[in-house]
């Protein structure tokens, strides 16, 4: 009773014209990022970031998880249509959905992903709703040891998982740790790796490093071969609609697969690709038609769809309770948050705090609702989008990037480190190196410093002592050990096989 006591209280208190049109514009520019190949929520909401800079919370992530949402499921409208995901988590839809399109099914295929990614954001919600209180409540009793360790659980879990590639992921942790290091000392006012510049005292800030991570490196990327003609097979949106008793038939597929997006989404460092895929294959294991898989399923998008979108909400549990963005996106939200004046943890879910909180989630819903409206009416408008020459769209968001960062802070000092990191950026895609841990780790850094630090003054500087009984920080400290190690002993068993 608590929980729901606690959404109509979020749902009275996020009720107004303005906040339900920033949700409503966020979902909408979401779905069109989304279904623009190389464009991903993550890096939407990076971009349009500076906007919210001067918003209340509610608005603000109204419209941020707005674009969040719509990005998710946006990716399906590319990966159906011309067999070009527009996100990493639709990569499992577009299997079964370019073959559907290919048999003149467009149409049922793109209403199968859009309810299927409503029932699995509004199952995601829900999980957001009674879980994230629950946990909130046991990480009341952490302290300076629990919260530094937390820091590095998740700093060192989002670098040994992203992009398959532990090595090249902790390299980024540290590239973001050595950036968290500029500034001013703030215990102390030393200065450190300022290079006798007035301006690098105030230290490396979010917004321009997030932008520049993910929006200006992928930008540079793909203007390689921004002039390379690619012929794409466009599919027509065309054939019968879906019918009900064929949605009807898969709601235990979707609700099953939403919720192994919940699970997932809820372990820090996975995201909606692995959810995706996950709930795809678990759908083809347990289904009687398992030949039909790679052929056009509508049952493959069903549990595909409903498992990214599962991650939507579940991703925020691990976010707003202990600090730790489950995926590359509620990275980006966590910046949104500090932002906001809004510390990750316990805080959030008590006094005037908990109603901004339970305002965010009731938006949640909200933007869910708005990604079904929109989704189911605009569809055909929304597939234009992949008529929009690359040459003529990278160079307005470069723009957009570039008036954001500006923007936040008045300062030509903030383009200039946007500029500088975006060039590091550019260069860490081209190596493969995943750039989440790099932005997880500037961010964390001053916080899990803070902790430390704090945490040895007030032992007199014995870390043995500091941890001496702590059960629950030596209980995290050692699952970061072994994740690591997992980890570790994956990527060896990996390369001996590759080169076998």
């Amino acid at each position: 009773m608590g929980a729901f006591q606690n959404l109509i209280e979020g749902f009275s208190f996020s009720f107004g014209w303005y906040n339900y049109m920033m949700a409503a514009f966020g979902t909408v520019l979401g779905i069109i990022i989304g279904a623009l190949p190389g464009l991903t929520a993550t890096t939407g909401v990076s971009i349009f970031l500076p906007l919210t800079f001067y918003m209340d919370p509610i608005p603000s992530f109204g419209f941020l998880l707005g674009i969040y949402c719509g990005g998710t499921y946006g990716g399906s409208i590319t990966a159906i249509l011309i067999n070009t995901p527009g996100t990493p988590s639709a990569a499992a839809t577009a299997i079964e959905g370019y073959e559907m399109s290919k048999k003149g099914k467009a149409l049922k295929a793109l209403e199968m992903a859009l309810y299927a990614s409503f029932v699995g954001g509004i199952i995601s919600c829900v999980s957001l709703i009674f879980i994230s209180p629950l946990l909130a409540a046991f990480a009341s009793k952490f302290g300076n040891p629990e919260y530094f360790v937390l820091g590095l659980f998740g700093i060192s879990i989002v670098a040994s998982l992203a992009a398959g590639n532990m090595i090249k992921g902790l390299i980024a942790a540290c590239f973001g740790l050595t950036l968290s290091f500029i500034g001013l000392d703030h215990i102390n006012a030393a200065q450190r790796l300022t290079f006798g510049s007035t301006a690098m005292q105030a230290g490396i800030t979010t917004i321009p490093a997030l932008i520049a991570l993910f929006a200006c490196g992928e930008l540079l990327l793909q203007g390689e071969d921004i002039y390379q003609k690619v012929d794409l097979e466009i599919q027509a949106v065309k054939g019968e609609h879906l019918k009900f008793k064929e949605f009807i038939h898969y709601w235990w597929q979707m609700i099953v697969s939403s919720l192994i997006g919940c699970f997932i989404g809820a372990v820090p460092g996975t995201g909606g690709g692995i959810a995706a895929f996950t709930a795809y294959n678990f759908a083809q294991k347990a289904s009687k038609h398992k030949e039909e898989f790679g052929k056009g399923t509508i049952e493959g998008i069903a549990a595909s769809e409903a498992g990214n979108n599962g991650v939507t909400g579940a991703t925020l549990i691990p976010l707003l309770t202990l600090g730790i963005p489950g995926d590359a996106v509620t990275a980006v939200l966590l910046g949104a948050l500090m932002i906001q004046g809004l510390t990750p943890g316990p805080g959030l879910f008590r006094g005037e705090y908990a109603k901004t909180i339970f305002g965010i989630f009731a938006l949640l819903i909200v933007c869910n609702i708005f990604m079904l409206l929109f989704g189911k009416i605009g569809l055909p408008l929304f597939a234009k989008v992949t008529d929009i020459p690359k040459e003529i769209l990278q160079p307005i968001v470069l723009a957009l990037c570039c008036v954001g960062t500006y923007a936040a802070s008045k300062r030509i000092y903030e383009l200039r480190v946007m500029l500088v990191i975006a060039a590091v950026a550019y260069f860490m895609k081209k190596l493969k190196m995943p750039t989440a841990p790099a932005l997880l780790a500037l961010i964390l850094g001053e916080t899990v410093e803070a902790y430390l630090r704090r945490g040895l003054i007030a032992k007199r500087g014995s870390l043995i002592k500091m941890f001496s009984g702590r059960p629950i920080a030596i209980t995290i400290f050692a699952i970061t050990v072994v994740m690591l190690i997992f980890s570790a002993v994956g990527e060896i068993r990996g390369t001996k096989h590759a080169d076998d």
